[in-house]
């Protein structure tokens, strides 16, 4: 057995800490924050997270999917509301399937807790990465004001958007790295509970204010509160920089968000106090470095988080190294190599996937046009599930690879410009002629 570390303690350094700790290895997990579990989970410092059928597919493989389920609270559509308060359902998938709203401080404390409970895994908070030798696999923390040096068989970076050990990475001969900032930001506001805890709007669906360049989302709490995240240009003329003071704020919400600012009391102090939050996708290669440090999670491809698959596809990265290391015989000279060669494809995938729906999330879920679509789409998926899955499917309620379902997403999307083109589509959507000519065209795809 092996020595492992785990640079950060976020949610897949934590889970990977469980995967490998039940392998029997010896798992170290360092940790640049102090110990999330002794702190109070405050509101305003992280997006509520969706999680889906890969996430859930890791997390059952350890046998923690049940302890998750016990708070998760199932979506099974979006609630679209319009700038008069009028809302309009869209169901995800097939009957009873969802998604699911977890706090993401919530989640990493059971994930360490769990971790924690192993007598092969020991967590070391406070410890600030500050260097890697990666000849020797020995890395460099700061505790306090104490330099301390830790040496493992294999390194595992699994420490965020602004990995420490990437850095060091970068400075490699061939070691490409691209990062990106969305000129939108978040903040989040808080729908609070109602009398005796309970929903003051539909607890089981994921609510959006889709208003164009902007947009508003809402995720159930188990406490009956609903987090709210506001995606928001930084400038502009609606944007964080344009609505400072109170009056600005309560007129804005007020017209564009009429029934939401009706929830929110502590709206104008919520907005002023919380912080605004940057959304930045990183992409690099390789993610290894020969079979002794391998980049997992955020650390090699951050994503933002419109498709509800940054946690997911964290999560899947963990099963997918777990899958590949039983296939080479637990041998991590060759398990280390392989995934990074292979998994970087649906990482980059999933990238451009999450990049695209925050133009439907954000405006093409209220066009008429896009509705139609999607219902043509509904159809031809129950009555011929084999044949045609929509994509939000293929990422959200199935484990096909990523890259494959963008290049079926693709096909899909060609096929429905064809049909959307069609003279009188709006009466002829139900009809034979149309679902066969969807099928002729997806058979030959």
């Amino acid at each position: 057995m092996e020595k492992i570390i785990i640079i950060g303690a976020g949610l897949v350094g934590s889970l990977q800490a469980l995967y490998l700790a039940k392998k029997g290895h010896t798992v170290e997990v360092y940790e640049r924050r102090n110990d999330i579990r002794k702190q109070k989970l405050v509101a305003g410092r992280s997006i509520n997270l969706a999680l889906s059928n890969r996430g859930w597919k890791a997390l059952k493989r350890v046998g923690i999917n049940t302890v998750v389920e016990k708070t998760a609270i199932p979506m099974y559509g979006r609630i679209i509301h319009d700038t008069e308060g009028n809302t309009t359902y869209q169901p995800y998938g097939l009957e009873k399937e969802a998604i699911y709203s977890v706090s993401r401080g919530g989640l990493n404390q059971l994930l360490i807790e769990e971790a924690d409970k192993l007598e092969n895994v020991s967590f070391f908070f406070e410890h600030r990465c500050l260097d890697i030798d990666v000849e020797s696999n020995t890395i460099i923390f700061e505790n306090d004001t104490r330099e301390i040096e830790v040496k493992g068989d294999r390194i595992f970076a699994t420490d965020g958007a602004f990995s420490a050990i990437r850095a060091r990475l970068q400075k490699r001969d061939r070691f490409n790295y691209q990062q990106f900032y969305l000129p939108h930001g978040y903040k989040e506001l808080t729908i609070p509970a109602g009398e005796n805890g309970s929903f003051l709007i539909e607890k089981n669906a994921l609510h959006i204010w889709p208003r164009g360049n902007y947009m508003l989302i809402a995720l159930g709490n188990n406490d009956g509160s609903f987090t709210c995240t506001l995606f928001f240009p930084f400038e502009g003329e609606y944007s964080f920089e344009s609505l400072k003071t109170e009056d600005e704020i309560d007129n804005f919400f007020k017209n564009v968000f009429p029934d939401a600012y009706e929830l929110i009391p502590n709206l104008s102090k919520e907005y002023q106090e919380n912080p605004t939050a940057s959304l930045v996708t990183v992409r690099c290669e390789p993610w290894n470095y020969e079979d002794k440090v391998l980049l997992m999670g955020d650390a090699s491809h951050a994503i933002v988080p419109f498709y509800g698959q940054g946690m997911n596809s964290g999560f899947e990265d963990c099963s997918i190294f777990d899958d590949i290391l039983e296939d080479n015989n637990l041998d991590f000279n060759k398990a280390i190599p392989e995934f990074a060669k292979t998994r970087k494809k649906d990482a980059d995938a999933i990238s451009e996937l999450a990049l695209r729906n925050f133009i439907e999330m954000r405006d093409l879920v209220a066009d008429e046009s896009f509705l139609l679509r999607k219902k043509i789409e509904k159809k031809i998926f129950e009555k011929h599930p084999n044949k045609w899955m929509p994509l939000y499917s293929q990422v959200t309620f199935s484990h096909i690879p990523y890259s494959e379902a963008l290049n079926n997403g693709l096909k899909q999307e060609k096929i429905m410009d064809k049909i959307m083109a069609k003279p009188n589509i709006e009466s002829l959507w139900d009809s034979q002629e149309v679902e066969d000519e969807i099928l002729s065209l997806s058979a030959n795809a």
